[in-house]
């Protein structure tokens, strides 16, 4: 493992200083409405309904492999009508005649777990089952990122619909401004038809960004659980900061991801699945016993004089199998293989999707400052460009432009403060997001 993160030269650290992220991550941000919303995901996420109901199949395993190492005790109850073939009969005891047996047995078998199979396939149950639990947090945590990601996405969407409307306003004041210029012979019709095409274009453009909205409104709906015409976001232009995340070192990662958790119990698991192969190369010891009472009569079926019983222990061993059991053992190695190449490249994943979001916060924050003062350079501009054309020095064509630079630049802007939280959500997912080994059960 690396000693450190190449991209975290140069990160602050939190103040005041947290070792870890906690459970509720999602409430760094500060924002009610969206802690309302990842309330609901434990609650009606189906993923995660399916990742829990696996995870109790995986516990309830775990006990049928602990079953094993008791006995089996089995009691039957039977009456029997029988009547014996009269050819078949030989000798003076010949007899045809139809006759009643009653058993009540009670059998019992216990197989000794010697060369350890039972204990191998109960410790591969509770690897699985484990991997089951890091399978269940990692769905949880997949379902909450993607909802903060969305809910973000659609409060830059709100802060961009706020930008166009508000440019329709400024747009709609510069046409009628043409327009009475227009009128008193200063300006020319093809300035009109200029401001009421920059304006329209606009209007369409605040339409069509309704339509992305309602579409992350309606994958909020459904990560929640609800259908998508019971959920109404109200609209909320993005104000947020992105918050500062502790980081720590990357050996953490093994301990705070509950994806890496589950891969390396599938190792554990695929181990002891070997175990339970090499077994098989061994004698199968088991005890056995029965007893019971058993008569040919009803009255006498449960008298002391009727009991049976026996017991002794019993050896088995497979002297020829064709290769069986050798394939089975290569087998269970293969998938041990491939378990550890498996969690060597989720661990490698992880650090990858560490590096990749520091990199962009980085990045990111160094393009808004700079977006920032292209906002300001821009909104300057539509000033100066905007008294130019009163005065009559510039044509109507350069007040357009400067306002369409302006407005882009605003929405870039918006953009990159979404693309900031997004990358601020998907670090902490590639945190672990609050997680630690110690939960596993």
């Amino acid at each position: 493992m690396p000693a450190g993160f190449k991209e975290i030269e140069g990160w602050r650290v939190a103040q005041p200083k947290d070792d870890t992220l906690r459970g509720a991550w999602w409430e760094i941000f500060k924002d009610p409405q969206l802690n309302t919303l990842e309330e609901q995901v434990d609650i009606s996420n189906q993923n995660v309904a399916v990742a829990e109901a696996q995870f109790r199949q995986a516990r309830a395993l775990v006990q049928e492999a602990r079953a094993n190492f008791f006995p089996t005790v089995t009691i039957g109850l039977g009456v029997t009508r029988s009547r014996q073939s009269s050819t078949l009969s030989t000798g003076s005891s010949k007899s045809t005649n139809a006759v009643t047996e009653y058993s009540l047995p009670v059998d019992v078998s216990w197989e000794l777990d010697v060369w350890g199979r039972i204990r191998r396939a109960v410790e591969s149950a509770q690897a699985g089952a484990q991997a089951s639990a890091g399978d269940l947090e990692t769905a949880r945590l997949s379902a909450r990122a993607e909802l903060a990601q969305d809910y973000f996405q659609l409060l830059a969407l709100d802060a961009q619909k706020q930008l166009l409307d508000a440019a329709v306003a400024d747009f709609e004041k510069s046409l009628q401004l043409t327009n009475n210029r227009y009128a008193a012979g200063v300006a020319s019709r093809a300035d009109v038809l200029q401001a009421e095409t920059q304006l329209k274009t606009t209007q369409a453009q605040a339409i069509d960004v309704g339509v992305q909205r309602a579409q992350l409104e309606h994958a909020i709906a459904l990560l929640i659980g609800k259908p998508t015409s019971s959920l109404s976001i109200p609209t909320t232009p993005l104000a947020l900061v992105p918050p500062t995340i502790p980081v720590g070192i990357p050996s953490e990662i093994l301990e705070r991801r509950p994806d890496i958790a589950a891969a390396e119990r599938r190792v554990a698991a695929a181990n002891a699945q070997i175990g339970v192969a090499k077994a098989a190369f061994f004698p199968t010891i088991s005890l056995g016993a029965s007893g019971g009472f058993e008569s040919g009569s009803f009255s006498r079926w449960l008298s002391w004089p009727s009991r049976f019983w026996s017991v002794g222990p019993a050896i088995s061993e497979t002297v020829f199998d064709g290769g069986l059991r050798e394939a089975q053992t290569e087998a269970a190695r293969a998938a041990y293989d491939a378990n550890v190449a498996l969690y060597r490249g989720t661990v490698l994943t992880g650090f990858q999707q560490v590096e990749d979001n520091l990199a962009a916060l980085r990045i990111l924050e160094n393009e808004a400052q700079v977006q920032d003062e292209a906002v300001k350079a821009a909104q300057q501009s539509v000033t100066v460009t905007t008294n130019q054309y009163k005065a009559g020095i510039t044509a109507y064509l350069d007040v357009i432009t400067a306002q369409t630079a302006s407005l882009t630049n605003e929405r870039t802007a918006a953009t990159i403060l979404g693309n900031r939280l997004n990358a601020t959500v998907l670090l902490i997912k590639a945190l672990g997001g609050g997680w630690n080994v110690s939960n596993l059960p």
